[in-house]
This record gives C-alpha cells, sequence and structure tokens, in this order.
C-alpha cells in the first residue's frame, strides 16, 4: 500500500463519532501502509490536534478548502478519499471532490439522518452507513470490512 494517497475529508465536527472515527481510519490506513491526509475546517483541525496532540493516529492535517483548491488546480490529487458526511453540506464537499478528483470515492454517512443522506448521494462511491451519533462501534466494524479488502 505504500505510495497510495489517501485523503480523509471531515465536515463540521458537530457529531461527536466523526474525530474517533477520523482517528480510528487514519491510524489503521497509516499502519497499513497508505500516506494518509486528514482535511477539515478549523474546528476539526483543532478537534484533532488535541485527541492526538503527538501525532500518533494523524501524521498530516490540512486546510480543506485549501486542499479542494490544490485539486482543482491539479497541484495535487489522491487515489482514495473517505468523506465524512452527516448533512447536506458533508454531501456537498464529497460531490465536489467526486467531480474534481480521480479519487475512488467512499462515503462514510452518520447521524440520525444517516439512511436519507446516503440515498440522496448521486456520485459513484461505496458507502458506509451507520445511523450513529454518539456510539461509533458499529460505523467502526463496517470500515474494519472496508479495511479488509485494502489490504488484500
Amino acid at each position: 500500500m505504500t505510495g497510495i494517497k489517501v485523503l480523509l475529508m471531515m465536515g463540521c465536527p458537530e457529531v461527536p463519532i466523526q474525530t474517533s472515527i477520523a482517528l480510528y481510519l487514519s491510524h489503521k490506513l497509516n499502519k497499513s501502509g497508505f500516506d494518509v491526509t486528514v482535511a477539515g475546517n478549523d474546528a476539526v483541525i483543532k478537534l484533532l490536534k488535541v485527541s492526538d496532540i503527538d501525532g500518533y493516529y494523524v501524521k498530516k492535517m490540512v486546510n480543506l478548502d485549501k486542499t479542494l483548491e490544490d485539486i482543482i488546480e491539479k497541484r495535487l490529487d489522491f487515489d482514495m478519499c473517505f468523506a465524512f458526511m452527516h448533512n447536506d453540506s458533508g454531501m456537498t464537499f464529497a460531490t465536489t471532490m467526486s467531480a474534481i478528483s480521480q479519487a475512488k470515492m467512499y462515503s462514510i454517512v452518520f447521524g440520525k439522518n444517516a439512511e436519507a443522506l446516503a440515498e440522496a448521494i448521486e456520485f459513484d462511491c461505496e458507502k458506509i452507513v451507520a445511523k450513529d451519533v454518539h456510539n461509533p462501534t458499529r460505523l467502526k466494524n463496517k470500515l474494519d470490512k472496508v479495511m479488509e479488502e485494502l489490504v488484500k
């Protein structure tokens, strides 16, 4: 998996499970040899930095808007993108990423309206859906299955 560039694209951090799942997924991908970058707004980046003060789980953190600009301008791209979404805004970012990037898309859809949001996705992606807000276990288990496929 060395050299495969993965973007974890995080939305607004108002749903509690997002930060823990992002830390978990980043760690699993890094351990498997992927080159992982986590992109988000200032609040997301601050939450990750406080939660992972020594950078053990997340090695690279960047501003989401700047990253999208770099992809649009062809200065950067990724092989895979895990788009976190729990609302329409997250869906908009993921839709944009699917249009501007060659990355294989994975939509991580969570929160109270996860099923309806997942049904509204109109771009090509693998959907990882859990109607959870606080307990990350079901989403973690679904991501473990995706990880098993990626490292084969």
